[in-house]
Protein backbone atom coordinates (compact mmCIF):
# COMPACT_ATOMS: atom_id res chain seq x y z
CA UNK A 1 0.00 0.00 0.00
CA UNK A 2 3.00 1.93 0.86
CA UNK A 3 4.34 1.81 -2.99
CA UNK A 4 0.92 3.00 -4.40
CA UNK A 5 1.15 6.29 -1.96
CA UNK A 6 4.61 6.56 -3.47
CA UNK A 7 4.09 6.33 -6.92
CA UNK A 8 0.77 8.50 -6.69
CA UNK A 9 3.14 10.82 -4.79
CA UNK A 10 5.50 10.79 -7.47
CA UNK A 11 2.87 11.39 -10.41
CA UNK A 12 1.25 14.26 -8.45
CA UNK A 13 4.25 16.01 -8.24
CA UNK A 14 5.63 15.40 -12.03
CA UNK A 15 1.84 16.96 -13.05
CA UNK A 16 2.48 19.86 -10.81
CA UNK A 17 6.19 20.65 -11.54
CA UNK A 18 4.93 20.48 -15.69
CA UNK A 19 2.11 22.76 -14.43
CA UNK A 20 4.22 24.65 -12.79
CA UNK A 21 6.62 25.14 -15.80
CA UNK A 22 4.07 25.53 -18.21
CA UNK A 23 2.50 28.22 -16.31
CA UNK A 24 5.99 30.17 -16.36
CA UNK A 25 6.37 29.94 -20.11
CA UNK A 26 3.27 32.62 -20.80
CA UNK A 27 2.96 35.58 -20.34
CA UNK A 28 1.60 35.97 -17.08
CA UNK A 29 4.18 33.58 -16.02
CA UNK A 30 6.80 35.63 -16.72
CA UNK A 31 5.23 38.86 -15.03
CA UNK A 32 4.82 36.88 -12.07
CA UNK A 33 8.30 35.58 -11.83
CA UNK A 34 9.47 39.44 -12.73
CA UNK A 35 7.65 40.16 -9.76
CA UNK A 36 9.00 37.92 -7.23
CA UNK A 37 12.41 38.77 -8.53
CA UNK A 38 11.80 42.59 -8.24
CA UNK A 39 10.76 41.53 -4.50
CA UNK A 40 13.52 39.52 -3.61
CA UNK A 41 15.96 41.88 -5.02
CA UNK A 42 14.12 44.47 -2.48
CA UNK A 43 13.99 42.62 0.18
CA UNK A 44 18.05 42.14 -0.05
CA UNK A 45 18.04 45.64 -0.55
CA UNK A 46 16.30 46.03 2.75
CA UNK A 47 18.12 43.95 4.92
CA UNK A 48 21.48 45.15 3.59
CA UNK A 49 20.05 48.50 4.54
CA UNK A 50 19.36 47.21 8.08
CA UNK A 51 22.09 45.58 8.37
CA UNK A 52 24.49 48.71 7.84
CA UNK A 53 22.27 50.91 9.64
CA UNK A 54 22.84 48.31 12.73
CA UNK A 55 26.60 47.86 12.18
CA UNK A 56 26.84 51.86 12.68
CA UNK A 57 24.72 52.15 15.31
CA UNK A 58 27.24 49.00 17.50
CA UNK A 59 29.75 50.79 16.29
CA UNK A 60 28.65 54.16 17.55
CA UNK A 61 27.78 52.40 21.29
CA UNK A 62 31.11 51.05 21.31
CA UNK A 63 32.79 54.46 20.74
CA UNK A 64 30.12 55.88 23.69
CA UNK A 65 31.07 52.98 25.99
CA UNK A 66 34.92 53.20 25.39
CA UNK A 67 34.68 56.87 26.11
CA UNK A 68 32.53 56.53 28.86
CA UNK A 69 35.25 53.66 30.30
CA UNK A 70 38.49 56.41 29.42
CA UNK A 71 36.60 59.39 31.30
CA UNK A 72 35.75 56.54 34.66
CA UNK A 73 39.35 55.34 34.27
CA UNK A 74 40.57 59.42 34.57
CA UNK A 75 38.15 59.84 37.08
CA UNK A 76 39.55 57.31 39.23
CA UNK A 77 43.38 57.95 38.74
CA UNK A 78 42.10 61.63 39.76
CA UNK A 79 40.33 60.50 43.16
CA UNK A 80 43.60 58.42 44.03
CA UNK A 81 45.97 60.57 43.14
CA UNK A 82 44.34 63.03 45.64
CA UNK A 83 44.14 60.22 48.82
Amino acid sequence: MSSQKFVAGLILGAAAGAAVALFLQTDKGKEILSNIKDAAGDVGNNLKTTVQDFDEELNALIKKGKQFVEDLESRIKDTSSTV
